[in-house]
């Protein structure tokens, strides 16, 4: 009967929760890491993102896993750099498509991107600097129920779209898209915070650098934040948390 229960626990904290398991980049669709295969493959898998914990959520702002996943609870510490790029024009559109979400974890989409270094991402680890630019994000509609997570709820959906900005200057970028999910339960109290990293080889003609109100993580969010605070079980208008969206 323990093993039973055993089993029947892992099932559902599979079946709960969230990831993006596949993406559509430069016309081209490339699988995610996979955290329940993937660290038991032998080769490993070459992915385009980088490892994250499961489809568990990162509960405080602090731990470094709120960068692109991780355990720090289970003492791994944050995620490491993955070995592929996907290549991507500026201005095209990126479609992630995560694994069903849950309709009980209404919340916002939100999506940063990081230059990497001339020689690429995957030996780039951003640390504590304050390098990230938001380039996408998606709230609460008014006070309804529509959030930007809402059409992820619904099985077969077609994902979560952003766009690359055009004027980028062409390189290799390292992007962080998460979920937050604004609900509070027994097992995970207040906001949930559901990260992934991608990397990208960027081409274009765009000249733009950013350089302002970039961000790091930790640190881009407090646990005071309005938006990571906030009732969504009450009819109010959200704050999305995080810097300004960076436009061309």
């Amino acid at each position: 009967m323990q093993i039973l229960n055993t089993l029947i626990l892992g099932a559902a904290l599979v079946a709960a929760h969230g990831y993006v398991d596949d993406a559509t980049i430069g016309g081209k669709v490339y699988k995610f890491y996979q955290p329940y295969t993937d660290p038991y493959t032998s080769p490993t898998p070459e992915r385009i993102s980088r490892p994250i914990q499961g489809n568990g959520p990162v509960t405080d702002v602090t731990y470094e896993d709120l960068q692109c996943g991780g355990y720090t609870d289970g003492g791994i510490v944050g995620s490491s750099p993955a070995l592929l790029h996907a290549t991507a024009a500026a201005g095209s559109t990126v479609t992630l498509r995560w694994t069903l979400w849950p309709d009980s974890h209404v919340g916002p989409a939100i999506t940063y991107m990081a230059k990497c270094p001339s020689t690429g991402c995957n030996g780039y680890m951003p640390g504590h600097a304050a390098v990230w630019f938001k380039i996408a994000q998606g709230g609460r509609e008014g006070t309804s129920n529509t959030w930007a997570s809402t059409p992820l709820m619904v099985s077969g959906n077609a994902g979560y779209n952003y766009n690359i900005p055009s004027c980028l200057a062409p390189g290799y970028y390292l992007v962080r898209h998460e979920l937050i999910a604004l609900h509070a339960s027994w097992e995970y109290p207040g906001a949930q915070f559901y990260p992934g990293c991608h990397q990208l080889q960027v081409t274009g003609s765009g000249t733009t650098t950013p350089s302002s109100g970039l961000v790091s993580f930790p640190g881009a969010y407090k646990g005071s934040d309005p938006g990571i605070t906030y009732d969504a079980y009450k009819a109010q208008t959200y704050t999305i948390p995080g810097p300004a969206v960076f436009t061309c």
